[in-house]
């Protein structure tokens, strides 16, 4: 079987092709024009170098592949509005639509956000899939770009008869991030650089979790559904207190006013654009991480067979990652 990846390079895409080869599949992989990353050296893979804004090049690209993985994608949030993120993250989505259903490839695995659903506000409510779209009060491209791209999916599906599975992740931890994306939670706790935590939460999952749950979608799952790939909710002191506990390192203990985080994040984003840096905090992140965004994989479990590994697993793996690749600084 050929199998295309596109954005391998991530953290997602890099645990991906490792599960995959595992698995003995034929791999191609995309990337960006002179990329030579890290989280893919010496590994038995085709590697093309192009853009995914080439029509004609995701055409030829997609030729004689069974399967696409479609993971590539800009997750940019500063600035919120952002047009690159919008061409990347909708019109490569259609390059990729169009040239699998010119191509009769049988099956298109999506890789979206659990945040295209409505977010559960309690731990007994979580958010599931076929809810409506909650994030756009944001005023995030990032996140409207990827519930727009989502939709496209879905619609040629029903239209087109495009043999289609989406993938929602939740946030994702584990080994092979490169940035870092995720994992600067851990380097941050490990650096002590987290002054407090937030009243807000989310849902966490194993990287390799979602890995196994998408190669398993090659021949499982039901074509035109979504599947939210995650595993634990949990507020940011419990989340904080983890991860601290898991890596030997200390947690923030002081609770921060949501009227503070936000003032910062606002104040943050303005000096970021007048001298031109890229914030670690904006004034959107700043409001999300205001706010509880749990989530259900219940789906996932049952159809993908998503495994459930500890988190505590996936941060002690990320830490030993950024430990053997030179990430961690002394405290």
């Amino acid at each position: 079987m050929k199998i295309l990846v596109t954005g391998p390079d991530g953290v997602l895409g890099s645990n991906l092709v490792r599960e995959l080869l595992g698995r003995n599949y034929q791999l191609s992989v995309l990337l960006e024009t002179g990329k030579d990353p890290i989280t893919l050296r010496d590994l038995p893979i085709e590697r093309h170098y192009g853009n995914i804004l080439d029509k004609e090049f995701i055409h030829e690209l997609t030729k004689e592949k069974d399967v696409v993985f479609h993971c590539a994608a800009s997750t940019s949030v500063f600035p919120a509005r952002n047009e690159i993120v919008n061409k990347v993250n909708i019109e490569g989505t259609e390059h990729i639509i169009n040239a699998c259903l010119e191509n009769n490839v049988n099956r298109l695995i999506y890789v979206g956000t659990a945040n295209s659903f409505s977010f559960g506000t309690s731990l007994d409510r979580p958010g599931i899939e076929g809810t409506p779209y909650a994030s756009a009060k944001y005023g995030l491209d990032y996140m409207d770009s990827k519930y727009n791209a989502q939709e496209l999916i879905l619609q040629a599906v029903k239209e087109k008869n495009l043999p289609a599975i989406i993938i929602n992740p939740t946030f994702m931890i584990g080994p092979f991030d490169s940035r870092p994306s995720s994992g600067a939670m851990i380097l941050a706790i490990y650096q002590g650089k987290v002054p407090g935590y937030t009243g807000g939460g989310k849902n966490y999952v194993a990287v390799k979790d979602v890995a196994f749950a998408m190669a398993n979608a090659i021949t499982m799952g039901r074509i035109g559904e979504c599947y939210i790939a995650g595993n634990v909710n949990l507020g940011y002191k419990e989340a904080f207190e983890t991860i601290a506990k898991t890596i030997g390192s200390k947690a923030p203990s002081r609770k921060l006013p949501d009227a503070i985080v936000k003032a910062y994040g606002s104040v943050n984003s303005l000096l970021a654009k007048w001298f031109k840096f890229y914030p670690a905090v904006t004034k959107e992140l700043a409001a999300i991480s205001c706010e509880h965004h749990y989530y259900s994989p219940e789906k996932a479990r049952k159809e993908l067979l998503l495994p459930q590994t500890p988190i505590e697993t996936a941060i002690i793996e990320c830490y030993n990652w950024f430990a053997e690749n030179g990430y961690l600084e002394k405290k």
